[in-house]
């Protein structure tokens, strides 16, 4: 009841529509248009109210934020929304190769549809490799990604040389801004193989899940220490990155941690590993349960109350750190504040509104077909094709993206759609996953009053606001949006 009376008063004739939610003696309020301030509980009624008085101190805050009715700057405001949505009407920017589903580890938590080093008929051929990556080129968005995944990527060499190359090629024809990554566990790298893919600018992420103990439990490696060959590949890359030659850019090496329960606990020695390593940016990124991590949920899950103190935890740990001098910064609360400070489309294709499958990303199987992200084709390697759009060497860009499936990922991921997440105070900045909901909850939409993702997003949104309220918190995290 306390919720619809609440609910009812944002229409009320002192205030716009706004989104609000109490914390203790305060009330955080957001809008449309990504502005938000923290009240005290009578500054809040009287804005509520129409009792905000213009001699009030923050008055002319509010006003310039889009919170007074009668001060709106709608073109102003609209501009702000449409300059952090523009992608919307890019097309697909992020395009994801799979060159093979082939692997020589077997991490605990596998999300990739990884098979064994000898599998066969789960390469992409290179004759396939430049089809994807001319598909990806028929996208009108100006700005290309391509990522190499696996599988481990390394195992199809020539398939990603092909793809690298052609991409370079076609790039300088079409005038395209090309950005192209590797995802590799480094196991496979050699000194020939690292002198191409920095010769072509291919930056360069691998995972690391923490000291040599943890990272070797998660990732399971059948040539022995999968920590030491990460270690050492990483340090060659750091020392190729300080030595800029003048011929090309070389990149900064960036590793991924994914969190699971052998994790929880030791985010200490996580973020200490990174900081040793020289790595100025830690992820703290959740396991989903998808593909090869839902059948083994029971093992290697948590529930989202275990991951939220987990975040917390190393959020206040990494903030100690950025107090005494040392530079590292947590990757996924850069990203959510470039949304919450300066209403940003960071390219965090998970907390778009739609989101981003299919519309801002698709996923290439080694065989060619497409799929909504990478999610979608793990769906898939179970035989749900829910999320295929097409083939590469069947179907037009024009009939993939006009696909029921594509249709459907759109429609089901906008929030002003979605019941619960329409009053969210949050909303501005958030985004759901069909595919996470498909395979959690049954349907693309999701049950988000008990769909775990839900309460990690507003669990993350949560400590980041939180911490915003402290100004010396609040200088920190600025730094780690400009970075």
């Amino acid at each position: 009841m306390a919720q619809k009376k609440a609910a009812e008063r944002t229409s009320r004739p002192g205030a716009p529509h706004l989104l609000w939610r109490r914390d203790g003696d305060r009330c955080l309020v957001t809008n449309d248009s990504g502005h938000y301030a923290w009240l005290g509980l009578r500054d809040f009624e009287a804005l509520m109210s129409g009792g905000l008085s213009d001699k009030h101190p923050l008055y002319g805050d509010l006003a310039a934020k889009g919170f007074v009715r009668d001060r709106l700057d709608f073109e102003g405001l609209a501009a702000r929304w449409r300059s952090a949505n523009s992608h919307l009407a890019s097309g697909p920017g992020l395009h994801i190769l799979v060159l093979t589903l082939r692997c020589n580890h077997k991490c605990l938590y596998c999300q990739s549809a990884a098979a064994g080093v000898g599998a066969r008929d789960t390469d992409m051929s290179p004759a396939t490799a430049r089809k994807c990556v001319d598909f990806a080129f028929g996208s009108p968005n100006p700005n290309i990604t391509i990522e190499f995944q696996g599988g481990e990527p390394l195992l199809n060499w020539d398939a990603l040389t092909a793809a690298v190359l052609h991409a370079r090629a076609r790039a300088a024809r079409a005038g395209k801004d090309l950005q192209l990554a590797l995802v590799s566990n480094f196991s496979l790298m050699t000194v020939e193989k690292a002198r191409f893919l920095m010769e072509n600018e291919v930056s360069i992420c691998t995972s690391l899940d923490g000291p040599a103990d943890l990272h070797n439990r998660n990732r399971v490696y059948s040539g022995g220490d999968s920590h030491a060959a990460t270690v050492k590949w990483l340090r060659y890359f750091q020392e190729k990155y300080k030595r800029q030659v003048p011929e090309y850019r070389t990149f900064k090496p960036s590793a991924l941690l994914t969190v699971s329960r052998c994790s929880l606990g030791r985010h200490k020695e996580i973020v200490d590993e990174y900081v040793k390593l020289g790595l100025e940016d830690v992820f703290v990124r959740p396991l989903a349960p998808i593909g090869y991590a839902r059948k083994y949920w029971d093992r290697i899950g948590y529930t989202a109350a275990d991951f939220a103190k987990f975040y917390l935890d190393s959020l206040d740990y990494i903030l100690k750190l950025n107090r005494s001098g040392v530079v590292i910064r947590e990757k996924m609360s850069a990203t959510m504040l470039e949304k919450v400070l300066n209403f940003r489309d960071p390219g965090y294709l998970d907390a778009r509104c739609p989101c981003g499958a299919a519309i801002g990303q698709i996923a290439y199987n080694y065989n060619g077909d497409l799929y909504t992200c990478d999610e979608g084709r793990m769906v898939g390697w179970d035989g749900d094709d829910a999320f295929r759009i097409g083939n590469v060497r069947k179907d037009s860009y024009r009939k993939v993206l006009t696909g029921g499936a594509a249709r459907a990922c759109v429609l089901a991921s906008n929030l002003e759609s979605q019941p619960d997440c329409a009053r969210c105070v949050y909303r501005p900045y958030c985004g759901v996953c069909p595919v996470y909901n498909y395979e959690t909850q049954g349907s693309l939409w999701g049950d988000m009053a008990v769909n775990d993702r839900c309460a990690l997003f507003k669990g993350t949104f949560g400590a980041l606001f939180g911490l915003l309220k402290k100004p010396a918190n609040e200088a920190v995290l600025r730094k780690w949006v400009q970075k």
